[in-house]
């Protein structure tokens, strides 16, 4: 395999990898804050606006991650 394959296929993991894994843990995140304001439902400001720090967060991983994608495909 050329060295243009191989990048080729290091793009296609990152991307695929970045979306995966955080999309998997906003969906846990979002099920443990709705679980936590169904608890306390006082406390549903102070959780909502963890949770959205915490979104922004890993979605920033995925941001990385496509930015990685891009310069590996310049490379090709």
């Amino acid at each position: 395999m050329t060295d243009s394959g191989i990048i080729a296929i290091a793009a296609a993991l990152t991307i695929a990898l970045s979306t995966i894994c955080p999309a998997i843990g906003q969906g846990l995140a979002a099920k443990a804050a709705m679980e936590g304001i169904a608890r306390q439902p006082d406390a549903a400001k102070d959780i909502r606006s963890t949770l959205i720090i915490a979104m922004a967060l890993m979605e920033a991983l995925t941001i990385y991650g496509l930015l990685i994608a891009f310069v590996l495909t310049t490379r090709i």
